[in-house]
Order: structure tokens, then C-alpha cells, then sequence
């Protein structure tokens, strides 16, 4: 790993953990930081949480496990050559969907509709909370234990509301500062990660077309290439390389229009960058190309009468589950129940939200279906 730039977040310059530990033999504490989200049981989890696509509608499919691996390998190349902190990146990228219900992006809807008279929910604060409270694994404290800096990454947003109940973690909300550049660079490779890899995915179900992506200026411009380039390739290898060159141009002019904000910005100390204006982002053509597929995925993928199926059976089934746990607490596991005495409806958010979209199903199958021997 490159030394990183003095405006990159080191060992030496973080705010550590709230639970003093001994240092780490062998890796630094932002290896340790990545080593405990790995091993952590909301990690496993994200092996059968959704995408778009729910579970069991297909093997080749991305899940959250999948997305969050891909976010970490692209995080980490343009971190390199940002001479950022690598490990901090590959430890945000890895935990940032931690607190992602079951269902994809309507389970966290219908979840925070559900919550809405409980504070609501919203999957970066329940990311957090997983790493700060939920996991259960070390014998001196709740959580991981995280250092500050890999806490503040995973909380991409928060009300200035949610903030002040967050301490420390929540200040830059209300203070209206920036995160590191580290915690920067992790938003746009989830961006980068998304977007491309929905246009596979969305090309593999066949919801979307090759024809349909030619309006798409980005992915025309490089399918182009990649044809006049070879010539014979088959449909399917055309796709993943044409997706991988958009991937390339993205890293590539993220990585090159950054490294000309932070030279425009006069950086004197990692405290500049809280202080400065984003300065992790693309350059303005490719920003405009971005917003297009951006747009083309909600209308054509996100949108379609099959997604919009699968995506009211999700609401309904994470609903029902609520309402049936609200109305009989004594339907949730004991230790939920004793939850619920203590925090009331955030006991059934946290237990909903941890269940992987299998799991959620068969619940609901539990509760509601009646079968005959």
C-alpha cells in the first residue's frame, strides 16, 4: 500500500474507539476494523438479502454480499491511487449495507413507513446501529467496537434530529462538515458499483435491453468500442466487457477529477478536508452521463410491471410482519420480547431488518399460512 497523503485518515490521526483496546498484533486498527465486519453475522446475512432481484429469482443475481464486495474492490483501487487509506475504505464499503432489510430498497420503504410513528427507519443509521449495538460477539462491549472514523463512513446521512441522539458520530450533521475523503470515495464506489452492475443484471433478466441502452449515452459510447474492437464477440461477453470499460472510464475520471479538487482546495491538514467542500467527484461531462443511467435504471428496471410486483409482495410481507408483531409481542423470539420492554417498536425494526429475504418469507409463512397435514 502507497503512504498515505497527510490529508488521509492514519492511525495517528483517528479519534479511536470508545471501548479502549489493546492495539492489534500484526495489522493496523482499520484492518481490524474490516476483519470485525467480516466475521460479523449481519455480514454473513447479506449472502441472501436483495439487490433488485429477490433471492430465489436467480443464482447469478447480485445480492448485498455480492454489491458489497464489488463496492470494496473499486473502493480500494481508486483509494490506492488517491493515496488514501485503503483499509478504512475496504472496511466502510464492506459494513455500509449491514442494516439493509430483506427486499432490496422497498423493504427499507415499507419498513420506515411502518416506523413512521417510531422515529422511522432508514438503513445507514441501522447500519451503524448494527456495528455499535446489535452485534454480539466480544465479551467487553456491544457491537464491534469500530474505530470513529469507519463509524462515521458507514452513516452516509442523518437528520440533524437523529444526529444529536448519536453523539460524537452525528456532530458533522449538525456542524455541517464533510466526512473523510475515504468516507467519500465509499459513496461513489457504491454508486459506480450499482449502477453498472444493475445494467448486467438488468440485461441478464431480460427486464432491459441491448437495444433499450443505446439512448444510454455512457454505455452506447462504449459498446461502440468494444464492437469496432472485436468484432465477433458473443452478446453475453460483450455485455461484461462493455460494463467493465464503463467501469474503467468511471474509476478512471473519478480518480482524476478528485485528485484536481484536492489540489484546488490547498489542503493543509486532514482537518481541511471537514472543513472543505465534497471534493471526492466526477468531472462534469461523466457527472451528466452518470444522472442519465441513473434515470434510464429507475424508468426501465427499477419501474418495471415485474420488479413493481416482487417489490409490492415485499412491502406487504415486511407490513403484515410488523403489524402482526405490534399487535402480539409474544409472536416475536424471547429475546425481541425482552427487547421490546426496553426500546418498544425498534425491537421489531431490528428484528425485521436483520432477517435475510428467505427468512422474512418463511416468517411469514409461520404466521400466516395454514397448511394441512
Amino acid at each position: 500500500m502507497n503512504e498515505p497523503a497527510f490529508y488521509a485518515v492514519t492511525e495517528k490521526n483517528s479519534r479511536g474507539r470508545v471501548f479502549k483496546e489493546s492495539p492489534p498484533a500484526g495489522r493496523g486498527e482499520f484492518q481490524r476494523d474490516r476483519d470485525r465486519i467480516i466475521h460479523s453475522k449481519a455480514f454473513r446475512r447479506l449472502e441472501y438479502k436483495t439487490q433488485v432481484f429477490v433471492n430465489h429469482e436467480g443464482d447469478l443475481f447480485r445480492t448485498r454480499l455480492t454489491h458489497s464486495l464489488e463496492v470494496a474492490q473499486i473502493g480500494r483501487s481508486i483509494a490506492r491511487n488517491l493515496r488514501l487509506n485503503e483499509d478504512l475504505v475496504e472496511a466502510i464499503t464492506l459494513a455500509h449495507d449491514l442494516g439493509h432489510t430483506p427486499f432490496g430498497h422497498a423493504g427499507q420503504d415499507a419498513l420506515n413507513a411502518c416506523m413512521k410513528e417510531y422515529g422511522g427507519f432508514e438503513h445507514n443509521l441501522q447500519s451503524l446501529r448494527v456495528v455499535d449495538i446489535l452485534e454480539e460477539r466480544y465479551a467487553a462491549f456491544d457491537g464491534l467496537n469500530l474505530c470513529f472514523e469507519t463509524r462515521s463512513g458507514i452513516l452516509k446521512r442523518a437528520s440533524k434530529n437523529n444526529a444529536r441522539k448519536l453523539g460524537a458520530v452525528g456532530e458533522r450533521f449538525i456542524q455541517n462538515k464533510r466526512p473523510s475523503l475515504e468516507a467519500q470515495l465509499a459513496n461513489f464506489a457504491d454508486e459506480i458499483a450499482y449502477n453498472n452492475h444493475d445494467v448486467d443484471d438488468g440485461l441478464r433478466s431480460g427486464l432491459i435491453s441491448l437495444e433499450q441502452l443505446l439512448d444510454v449515452s455512457i454505455f452506447s459510447r462504449h459498446l461502440d468500442e468494444v464492437k469496432a474492437a472485436y468484432p465477433d464477440l458473443t452478446e453475453r461477453r460483450l455485455i461484461y466487457e462493455t460494463v467493465r470499460c464503463m467501469i474503467n472510464t468511471l474509476a478512471t475520471d473519478l480518480t482524476a477529477q478528485s485528485r484536481r479538487n484536492i489540489a484546488q482546495a490547498q489542503l493543509n491538514s486532514l482537518d481541511d478536508v471537514y472543513q472543505a467542500p465534497p471534493l471526492i467527484g466526477f468531472s462534469d461531462p461523466i457527472k451528466q452521463e452518470q444522472q442519465q443511467l441513473k434515470k434510464f435504471l429507475y424508468d426501465n428496471l427499477y419501474l418495471h410491471f415485474r420488479v413493481m410486483r416482487m417489490s409490492s409482495k415485499a412491502s406487504h410481507t415486511i407490513k403484515r410482519l410488523f403489524e402482526a408483531f405490534s399487535c402480539n409481542v409474544r409472536l416475536l423470539p424471547v429475546k425481541y420480547q425482552q427487547k421490546f420492554e426496553h426500546e418498544g417498536h425498534q425491537a421489531i425494526a431490528d428484528y425485521i431488518a436483520g432477517m435475510t429475504d428467505r427468512y422474512a418469507i418463511r416468517e411469514y409463512q409461520r404466521l400466516f399460512a395454514i397448511t394441512q397435514d
